[in-house]
């Protein structure tokens, strides 16, 4: 989409990246300069999503991210980005009862941060949540596969629509979120066969992660992408650098310099 940049990205940017055979890349944000970093590189999408509770709050699932948590880190990446099109989770807990739950939680999150979009996790039991929302003005991605507020349910992080009547339902689910108003389809640790098959029966652009590469997006959480994070990475992360030594050397040799006196010096005082 580089190739006629608009000055904000809006959904109908998307939807023309899947009309005309191109694509869109999406990262995962939670702060303001990371974002003017991610929106200056070109990212044409940038998600707070509920991994923040991961990646920034210490816990080891999202569950525990709540919605003022989103909507405070969705408002430091806003303030961050000119031209990136927003997008935000809604946390477990803050739509599930009820569609007037789900627009409660949908307007408060775009009303008090800014935000273009909000993503909701789940298929077909969820469309009414879906159409309620876009009928009160909140545009929305849907997302299925591996859906990670479901992880108790779903028995782990483990790979979805593997077999035949599985993949049959993932393609119900996202024709059902597209028919309820959903603008795109994120698919999360799916077959690529399978989501090649979801993609080709949408009218609407899908997002992949683990999802093979015919989806028109992509999206990666920036700590991973970036090598951040250590340990023991998902076989669909791609590490396009290691700023975890970067950060730890840096930071080493400021302790060591601190510590033996050479910092600061006399050039870094008045």
């Amino acid at each position: 989409m580089a190739d006629s940049t608009p000055r904000k990205f809006r959904t109908v940017h998307f939807q023309q990246a899947k009309d005309e055979g191109r694509r869109f890349a999406m990262l995962t944000c939670y702060d303001a300069i990371t974002a003017g970093l991610f929106d200056q590189s070109g990212i044409e999408m940038l998600l707070i999503g509920d991994s923040v509770g991961n990646t920034v709050l210490g816990h080891a699932t999202t569950l525990p991210v709540t919605l003022d948590d989103i909507i405070t880190f969705s408002q430091a990446v806003v303030r961050g980005t000119e031209r990136a099109f927003v997008v935000a989770d809604l946390p477990f807990g803050s739509y599930e009862v009820s569609p007037a739950q789900a627009v409660e939680s949908g307007v408060r999150l775009v009303k008090e941060s800014g935000i273009s979009a909000v993503k909701i996790e789940g298929g077909t039991e969820y469309t009414d949540h879906v159409r309620a929302l876009v009928s009160a003005g909140v545009a929305v991605i849907g997302h299925i596969g591996f859906t990670p507020q479901s992880e108790n349910v779903l028995g782990g992080y483990r790979i979805q629509g593997r077999d035949d009547d599985a993949a049959a339902a993932m393609v119900e689910d996202a024709l059902a979120l597209q028919e309820a108003g959903a603008f795109a389809i994120l698919m999360e640790m799916v077959p690529a066969v399978v989501a090649r098959r979801v993609d080709e029966a949408l009218r609407v652009p899908t997002i992949g992660i683990g999802a093979g590469s015919d989806t028109t997006g992509q999206v990666l959480v920036w700590q991973d992408m970036l090598g951040l994070r250590q340990g023991k990475m998902a076989r669909f992360v791609k590490q396009y650098a290691q700023l975890h030594t970067v950060v730890t050397d840096a930071v080493s040799t400021y302790h060591r310099e601190v510590l033996e006196g050479s910092f600061p010096s006399e050039e870094h005082g008045y």
